[in-house]
Protein backbone atom coordinates (compact mmCIF):
# COMPACT_ATOMS: atom_id res chain seq x y z
CA UNK A 1 0.00 0.00 0.00
CA UNK A 2 1.45 3.32 -1.06
CA UNK A 3 1.71 6.45 1.04
CA UNK A 4 1.39 9.35 -1.37
CA UNK A 5 -0.97 8.25 -4.15
CA UNK A 6 -4.16 10.27 -3.88
CA UNK A 7 -7.44 10.46 -5.77
CA UNK A 8 -10.57 12.33 -4.77
CA UNK A 9 -13.25 10.22 -3.14
CA UNK A 10 -15.80 12.29 -5.03
CA UNK A 11 -14.73 10.67 -8.27
CA UNK A 12 -15.88 7.32 -6.92
CA UNK A 13 -12.34 5.91 -6.98
CA UNK A 14 -10.42 4.86 -3.88
CA UNK A 15 -7.76 7.21 -2.54
CA UNK A 16 -5.05 4.62 -3.27
CA UNK A 17 -7.97 4.81 15.01
CA UNK A 18 -7.64 0.47 23.78
CA UNK A 19 -7.88 -1.92 25.84
CA UNK A 20 -10.13 -4.49 27.51
CA UNK A 21 -10.93 -8.15 27.60
CA UNK A 22 -11.86 -9.85 24.35
CA UNK A 23 -15.57 -10.47 23.88
CA UNK A 24 -16.76 -12.34 20.77
CA UNK A 25 -18.92 -10.28 18.45
CA UNK A 26 -22.40 -11.58 17.75
CA UNK A 27 -22.91 -12.98 14.26
CA UNK A 28 -25.44 -11.01 12.20
CA UNK A 29 -26.47 -11.32 8.57
CA UNK A 30 -24.95 -9.19 5.80
CA UNK A 31 -28.17 -7.15 5.76
CA UNK A 32 -28.68 -3.55 4.69
CA UNK A 33 -26.65 -0.59 5.93
CA UNK A 34 -26.93 2.95 4.72
CA UNK A 35 -23.82 5.11 4.57
CA UNK A 36 -20.07 5.69 4.60
CA UNK A 37 -18.10 4.67 7.69
CA UNK A 38 -14.66 5.90 8.82
CA UNK A 39 -12.32 3.85 10.98
CA UNK A 40 -8.69 3.15 11.71
CA UNK A 41 -7.19 -0.10 10.49
CA UNK A 42 -4.55 -0.84 13.12
CA UNK A 43 -2.87 -3.49 11.02
CA UNK A 44 -2.33 -1.17 8.04
CA UNK A 45 -1.81 1.91 10.29
CA UNK A 46 -4.23 3.92 8.19
CA UNK A 47 -7.63 5.58 8.13
CA UNK A 48 -10.14 4.01 5.76
CA UNK A 49 -13.60 5.10 4.61
CA UNK A 50 -15.91 2.34 3.41
CA UNK A 51 -19.44 2.35 2.03
CA UNK A 52 -21.67 0.17 4.20
CA UNK A 53 -24.18 -0.06 1.34
CA UNK A 54 -21.72 -2.45 -0.30
CA UNK A 55 -22.59 -5.95 0.91
CA UNK A 56 -18.90 -6.82 1.30
CA UNK A 57 -15.84 -4.87 2.39
CA UNK A 58 -13.54 -7.52 0.95
CA UNK A 59 -11.36 -5.55 -1.51
CA UNK A 60 -11.22 -8.54 -3.84
CA UNK A 61 -14.99 -9.02 -3.99
CA UNK A 62 -16.10 -5.38 -3.92
CA UNK A 63 -13.18 -2.97 -4.41
CA UNK A 64 -15.63 -0.11 -4.96
CA UNK A 65 -16.57 -0.27 -1.25
CA UNK A 66 -13.35 1.58 -0.39
CA UNK A 67 -13.99 5.31 -0.83
CA UNK A 68 -10.88 6.87 0.73
CA UNK A 69 -7.77 6.03 2.69
CA UNK A 70 -5.06 8.02 4.38
CA UNK A 71 -1.89 6.80 6.01
CA UNK A 72 -0.14 9.58 7.92
CA UNK A 73 3.61 9.16 7.56
CA UNK A 74 6.80 11.11 6.94
CA UNK A 75 6.42 10.45 3.21
CA UNK A 76 3.19 12.44 3.00
CA UNK A 77 4.05 15.24 5.38
CA UNK A 78 3.34 13.73 8.79
CA UNK A 79 6.68 12.74 10.36
CA UNK A 80 4.98 12.93 13.77
CA UNK A 81 3.18 9.67 12.94
CA UNK A 82 6.39 7.63 12.81
CA UNK A 83 7.19 5.35 15.75
CA UNK A 84 10.86 6.25 16.27
CA UNK A 85 10.23 7.32 19.89
CA UNK A 86 7.89 4.46 20.81
CA UNK A 87 9.08 0.93 21.59
CA UNK A 88 5.73 -0.53 22.65
CA UNK A 89 3.48 0.99 19.96
CA UNK A 90 2.00 -0.51 16.81
CA UNK A 91 0.89 2.67 15.04
CA UNK A 92 -2.76 1.65 15.33
CA UNK A 93 -5.27 4.43 14.63
CA UNK A 94 -7.44 4.73 17.75
CA UNK A 95 -9.90 7.36 16.49
CA UNK A 96 -10.74 9.17 13.24
CA UNK A 97 -13.54 11.57 12.36
CA UNK A 98 -14.65 14.03 9.69
CA UNK A 99 -15.34 17.69 10.44
CA UNK A 100 -16.21 20.87 8.57
CA UNK A 101 -13.30 23.29 8.20
CA UNK A 102 -10.00 22.51 9.88
CA UNK A 103 -6.94 24.18 11.40
CA UNK A 104 -6.40 27.41 9.40
CA UNK A 105 -8.73 26.07 6.67
CA UNK A 106 -11.76 28.13 5.67
CA UNK A 107 -14.48 25.95 4.25
CA UNK A 108 -14.03 22.39 3.08
CA UNK A 109 -13.60 19.45 5.41
CA UNK A 110 -10.86 17.74 7.36
CA UNK A 111 -10.14 14.30 8.80
CA UNK A 112 -8.63 14.10 12.28
CA UNK A 113 -6.89 11.04 13.71
CA UNK A 114 -4.73 9.78 16.59
CA UNK A 115 -2.51 6.71 16.87
CA UNK A 116 -1.06 4.77 19.79
CA UNK A 117 2.41 6.14 19.10
CA UNK A 118 1.40 9.60 20.32
CA UNK A 119 0.38 11.08 16.96
CA UNK A 120 -2.45 13.61 16.74
CA UNK A 121 -3.11 15.17 13.35
CA UNK A 122 -5.48 16.77 10.87
CA UNK A 123 -5.51 16.47 7.08
CA UNK A 124 -7.59 18.29 4.51
CA UNK A 125 -10.26 16.04 2.98
CA UNK A 126 -10.12 14.63 0.35
CA UNK A 127 -6.59 15.76 -0.60
CA UNK A 128 -4.92 14.34 2.52
CA UNK A 129 -2.65 17.39 2.71
CA UNK A 130 -1.25 18.38 6.07
CA UNK A 131 -3.14 20.90 8.17
CA UNK A 132 -1.52 20.23 11.53
CA UNK A 133 0.10 17.48 13.62
CA UNK A 134 1.99 16.84 16.84
CA UNK A 135 3.84 13.93 18.43
CA UNK A 136 2.90 13.72 22.11
CA UNK A 137 5.80 11.50 23.06
CA UNK A 138 5.57 7.78 22.32
CA UNK A 139 5.32 5.22 25.13
CA UNK A 140 2.97 5.87 28.01
CA UNK A 141 0.59 8.35 26.36
CA UNK A 142 -1.96 6.47 24.21
CA UNK A 143 -4.12 9.18 22.61
CA UNK A 144 -7.61 7.70 22.25
CA UNK A 145 -9.85 10.42 20.83
CA UNK A 146 -9.63 13.63 18.81
CA UNK A 147 -11.95 16.56 18.09
CA UNK A 148 -11.87 19.82 16.13
CA UNK A 149 -13.04 23.01 17.82
CA UNK A 150 -14.90 25.63 15.77
CA UNK A 151 -11.92 28.02 16.10
CA UNK A 152 -9.55 25.56 14.40
CA UNK A 153 -7.85 24.24 17.52
CA UNK A 154 -7.64 20.48 18.09
CA UNK A 155 -8.62 18.60 21.26
CA UNK A 156 -7.39 15.14 22.21
CA UNK A 157 -7.79 12.74 25.13
CA UNK A 158 -5.05 10.33 26.21
CA UNK A 159 -5.64 7.20 28.26
CA UNK A 160 -2.24 6.63 29.86
CA UNK A 161 -1.38 10.31 29.71
CA UNK A 162 -4.56 10.91 31.76
CA UNK A 163 -5.27 14.22 30.13
CA UNK A 164 -7.45 16.25 27.80
CA UNK A 165 -5.55 18.88 25.82
CA UNK A 166 -6.48 21.76 23.54
CA UNK A 167 -3.68 22.26 21.03
CA UNK A 168 -3.28 25.63 19.31
CA UNK A 169 -3.49 24.04 15.85
CA UNK A 170 -5.11 27.23 14.56
CA UNK A 171 -1.80 29.06 14.92
CA UNK A 172 0.54 26.99 12.72
CA UNK A 173 0.82 23.51 11.13
CA UNK A 174 3.47 22.55 13.70
CA UNK A 175 2.15 24.29 16.84
CA UNK A 176 2.92 22.28 20.00
CA UNK A 177 1.38 24.65 22.54
CA UNK A 178 -1.57 23.35 24.56
CA UNK A 179 -3.83 23.82 27.58
CA UNK A 180 -4.28 20.68 29.69
CA UNK A 181 -6.98 19.27 31.96
CA UNK A 182 -6.15 16.16 33.98
CA UNK A 183 -8.59 13.27 33.41
CA UNK A 184 -7.55 9.72 34.39
CA UNK A 185 -8.09 7.28 31.54
CA UNK A 186 -9.08 9.90 28.95
CA UNK A 187 -11.03 8.07 26.23
CA UNK A 188 -13.43 10.49 24.55
CA UNK A 189 -13.90 14.13 23.55
CA UNK A 190 -16.85 15.78 21.80
CA UNK A 191 -17.73 19.41 21.11
CA UNK A 192 -21.30 20.41 22.00
CA UNK A 193 -22.18 23.47 19.88
CA UNK A 194 -25.63 23.99 21.42
CA UNK A 195 -24.19 24.38 24.91
CA UNK A 196 -20.72 25.54 23.84
CA UNK A 197 -19.10 22.87 25.98
CA UNK A 198 -16.45 20.23 25.48
CA UNK A 199 -17.50 16.84 26.84
CA UNK A 200 -14.69 14.55 27.99
CA UNK A 201 -14.92 10.88 28.99
CA UNK A 202 -12.52 9.19 31.39
CA UNK A 203 -12.26 5.95 33.33
CA UNK A 204 -14.66 7.04 36.06
CA UNK A 205 -16.30 10.30 35.02
CA UNK A 206 -18.02 12.25 32.29
CA UNK A 207 -16.86 15.87 32.49
CA UNK A 208 -18.13 19.06 30.83
CA UNK A 209 -15.39 21.62 30.13
CA UNK A 210 -15.61 25.28 29.19
CA UNK A 211 -13.05 26.25 26.55
CA UNK A 212 -11.93 29.76 27.40
CA UNK A 213 -9.14 32.16 26.57
CA UNK A 214 -8.21 32.81 22.95
CA UNK A 215 -7.25 30.51 20.07
CA UNK A 216 -3.61 31.35 20.80
CA UNK A 217 -3.98 31.07 24.60
CA UNK A 218 -6.78 28.57 25.34
CA UNK A 219 -7.92 27.38 28.75
CA UNK A 220 -10.05 24.51 30.07
CA UNK A 221 -12.36 24.84 33.08
CA UNK A 222 -14.53 22.11 34.55
CA UNK A 223 -18.22 23.04 34.77
CA UNK A 224 -19.80 19.66 35.51
CA UNK A 225 -18.73 16.14 36.54
CA UNK A 226 -20.91 13.02 36.61
CA UNK A 227 -19.71 9.63 37.81
CA UNK A 228 -20.12 6.80 35.31
CA UNK A 229 -22.52 4.05 36.37
CA UNK A 230 -21.66 0.42 37.09
CA UNK A 231 -18.04 -0.72 36.97
CA UNK A 232 -17.17 2.38 34.98
CA UNK A 233 -14.32 2.19 32.44
CA UNK A 234 -15.42 4.76 29.82
CA UNK A 235 -14.69 3.80 26.20
CA UNK A 236 -16.55 5.96 23.69
CA UNK A 237 -18.75 9.04 23.39
CA UNK A 238 -20.79 10.24 20.42
CA UNK A 239 -23.73 12.53 19.70
CA UNK A 240 -27.23 11.10 19.60
CA UNK A 241 -28.35 12.59 16.30
CA UNK A 242 -32.00 11.88 17.04
CA UNK A 243 -31.85 13.96 20.26
CA UNK A 244 -29.51 16.90 20.91
CA UNK A 245 -30.15 16.50 24.62
CA UNK A 246 -28.39 13.14 24.73
CA UNK A 247 -24.95 11.58 24.26
CA UNK A 248 -23.94 8.00 23.56
CA UNK A 249 -21.62 6.67 26.30
CA UNK A 250 -20.04 3.22 26.37
CA UNK A 251 -18.32 1.65 29.38
CA UNK A 252 -16.99 -1.75 30.40
CA UNK A 253 -20.53 -2.68 31.44
CA UNK A 254 -23.00 -1.24 28.96
CA UNK A 255 -24.02 1.16 26.20
CA UNK A 256 -25.83 4.13 27.69
CA UNK A 257 -27.38 7.35 26.57
CA UNK A 258 -26.58 10.30 28.82
CA UNK A 259 -29.46 12.73 29.34
CA UNK A 260 -28.00 16.23 29.66
CA UNK A 261 -31.05 17.83 31.30
CA UNK A 262 -31.13 15.36 34.19
CA UNK A 263 -27.43 14.40 34.35
CA UNK A 264 -28.48 10.75 34.22
CA UNK A 265 -27.69 7.61 32.24
CA UNK A 266 -30.31 5.41 30.59
CA UNK A 267 -30.45 2.20 28.58
CA UNK A 268 -33.93 3.02 27.27
CA UNK A 269 -33.46 3.82 23.58
CA UNK A 270 -34.29 2.30 20.19
CA UNK A 271 -32.68 -1.12 19.59
CA UNK A 272 -31.23 -1.23 23.11
CA UNK A 273 -31.99 -4.94 23.36
CA UNK A 274 -29.45 -5.57 20.59
CA UNK A 275 -27.02 -2.69 21.05
CA UNK A 276 -26.54 -2.74 24.82
CA UNK A 277 -23.72 -5.22 25.55
CA UNK A 278 -20.40 -5.08 27.41
CA UNK A 279 -17.04 -3.77 26.18
CA UNK A 280 -18.33 -1.74 23.24
CA UNK A 281 -15.49 0.36 21.85
CA UNK A 282 -17.58 2.68 19.65
CA UNK A 283 -21.24 3.42 18.95
CA UNK A 284 -23.24 6.02 17.05
CA UNK A 285 -26.50 6.59 15.19
CA UNK A 286 -26.80 7.86 11.65
CA UNK A 287 -28.53 11.10 10.78
CA UNK A 288 -31.78 10.50 8.96
CA UNK A 289 -32.05 6.72 9.16
CA UNK A 290 -31.26 6.31 12.87
CA UNK A 291 -29.26 3.17 12.11
CA UNK A 292 -26.74 2.41 14.86
CA UNK A 293 -23.21 1.16 14.30
CA UNK A 294 -21.10 -0.60 16.90
CA UNK A 295 -17.63 -2.11 17.32
CA UNK A 296 -16.43 -4.45 20.04
CA UNK A 297 -13.53 -6.88 20.39
CA UNK A 298 -13.71 -10.10 18.42
CA UNK A 299 -11.92 -13.36 19.14
CA UNK A 300 -9.18 -14.12 16.64
CA UNK A 301 -8.47 -10.49 15.73
CA UNK A 302 -4.94 -10.67 17.13
CA UNK A 303 -5.29 -8.16 19.97
CA UNK A 304 -7.59 -7.79 22.97
CA UNK A 305 -8.98 -4.45 21.76
CA UNK A 306 -9.78 -5.07 18.09
CA UNK A 307 -12.26 -6.48 15.61
CA UNK A 308 -12.46 -6.77 11.84
CA UNK A 309 -16.23 -6.25 11.85
CA UNK A 310 -18.64 -3.32 12.21
CA UNK A 311 -22.16 -4.22 13.30
CA UNK A 312 -25.33 -2.28 12.41
CA UNK A 313 -28.73 -2.19 14.13
CA UNK A 314 -32.07 -0.69 13.16
CA UNK A 315 -31.61 -2.54 9.92
CA UNK A 316 -29.48 -5.43 11.14
CA UNK A 317 -26.25 -5.91 9.21
CA UNK A 318 -22.53 -6.48 9.53
CA UNK A 319 -19.51 -5.65 7.39
CA UNK A 320 -16.09 -7.28 7.73
CA UNK A 321 -12.79 -5.86 6.48
CA UNK A 322 -10.63 -8.99 6.14
CA UNK A 323 -7.42 -8.88 8.17
CA UNK A 324 -8.14 -5.47 9.70
CA UNK A 325 -7.67 -4.42 13.32
CA UNK A 326 -10.48 -1.95 14.02
CA UNK A 327 -10.93 -0.18 17.35
CA UNK A 328 -13.46 2.60 16.76
CA UNK A 329 -15.72 3.25 13.76
CA UNK A 330 -17.90 6.29 13.06
CA UNK A 331 -20.41 7.41 10.48
CA UNK A 332 -18.51 9.58 8.01
CA UNK A 333 -20.43 12.77 8.64
CA UNK A 334 -18.94 16.18 9.56
CA UNK A 335 -21.64 17.41 11.94
CA UNK A 336 -21.02 17.74 15.68
CA UNK A 337 -24.66 16.85 16.43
Amino acid sequence: MGHGKWMSATTGAALVATLGMTAPAQAVSAGDAYGWVVMGDGKARQVVVLDSRSKSWDPVKEPEALKWKWKPSAKNGFPEAELDDCTLCSGAIADARLRYGGPRQTGGKSVLAVNDGGFIGAASYPSGKRLWAVDTGGDGILPHAVELLPNGNVVAAATKGSWVRVYTASQSPTSKKYAEFKLPGGHGVLWDPANELLWALGDKDLVALKVGGTPAQPSLTETQRVALPGKKGGHDMAPVFGDKGRLWITTNDAVYQYVKSTSSFTTEYANADNVNVRLVKSVGDQQGTGQILRTRPKSGCGASWCTDTVEFFGGTASRTLPGAKIYKARWFRPDYQ
